[in-house]
């Protein structure tokens, strides 16, 4: 039966009960739709004072003006943070806790090379593409990874620049290769989430007032590249980054997923490539501590920054302000 030989075998009180009952379901959807659907609300709370993108982990950090923020974090031109890595013979990682000097490396990019620089050592250049060399199996903290050995003029000039009896390769992260599942070993990662050579997570952000604050109480002039954050914040006060669940930065929106453990490394001074293993871990542990519910996933390591995971990909720059989204 059709609408209108069905609306013409009503009678009038029929009619008016299904309009009066189209009605009431109207304006149920619609008061549906307006408390369960909220609008964003977009606050700042800082600016952009600091991109740091870290291409080979451990050493020193390229200060950019502007960054894409791809899901496997930052990158300017052909530079990606953390996607080259030094290992030894049988592929395990190396980093500045092992091995403090590393921080005093510089890798840059001019344009088709990688240029390798370090106290008392010759600049190297080279390829930054090398399809023919081998692709070496590597460990970073205790997960299977690949990466494609840099080669033997890579190889000789790290092996001679540590200084010890080891040889050491450096490995490339390449787009095919098998990434690593953050959320194997921390369950608050989304799962689908991946990351080349970093710690933990693909993206992790630090404001200048929590640094500024940890000097004073560590009686030590810090700096930002202590604890090699990728984006760093002005504008807002101590730790006030601990509370930002979502944020917009440019064209780039970040979720956070957990605050970042501390551990030896921010020992390590950028400046002489000496390790102190006390300060400022020792000062932080003192009053940077999780909640006793969160022991499972931090135990005792203090928490300084916050590591993020991209929930949209862009644009981001120096200068630019962020935005604490809210709904």
């Amino acid at each position: 039966m059709g609408l209108t030989e069905l609306l013409s075998n009503m009678s009038e009180g029929e009619k008016l009960a299904l309009v009066v009952g189209a009605g009431v379901a109207f304006l149920g959807m619609g008061l549906g739709y307006k408390y369960l659907w909220k609008p964003e609300k977009l606050v700042s709370v800082g600016v952009v004072s600091k991109l740091l993108i870290h291409p080979l982990k451990s050493a020193k950090a390229v200060s950019v003006g502007v960054a894409e923020c791809q899901n496997l974090g930052l990158k300017s031109g052909e530079l990606r943070d953390r996607h080259w890595l030094v290992v030894t013979e049988d592929g395990h990682m190396v980093t500045g806790r092992q091995q403090p000097r590393l921080v005093l490396v510089s890798m840059t990019n001019d344009g088709t090379h990688a240029v390798l620089n370090g106290p008392n050592m010759e600049e190297l250049r080279f390829p930054m593409k090398q399809p023919e060399n081998k692709v070496m199996d590597c460990r970073v903290f205790g997960e299977d990874i690949q990466g494609r050995d840099c080669g033997d003029k890579v190889s000789r000039w790290l092996t001679d620049y540590l200084g010890d009896e080891k040889t050491y390769h450096m490995v490339h992260f390449e787009p095919q290769m098998r990434a690593r599942f953050p959320a194997k070993s921390m369950s608050v990662f989304p799962k689908k989430e991946e990351v080349a050579y970093p710690d933990v997570g693909a993206v992790m952000l630090l404001s200048e007032a929590s640094v500024e604050d940890l000097s004073t109480k560590s009686d030590n002039k810090l700096t930002v590249e202590r604890f090699r954050p990728n984006i760093v914040i002005s504008d807002c006060g101590p730790y006030d980054e601990d509370s930002w669940e979502e944020i917009q930065i440019g064209s780039v929106r970040l979720q956070r997923v957990i605050s970042c453990g501390r551990c030896i490394f921010t020992t390590v001074d950028p400046e002489t490539g000496v390790i102190t293993r006390k300060e400022p871990l020792e000062t932080l542990k003192r009053y940077r501590q999780c909640k006793p519910s969160e022991k499972h996933l931090y135990q005792s390591s203090p928490l300084f920054g916050q590591l993020l995971s991209v929930k949209k990909t862009g644009i981001m720059q120096v200068g630019d302000v962020v935005y604490k989204i809210s709904r």
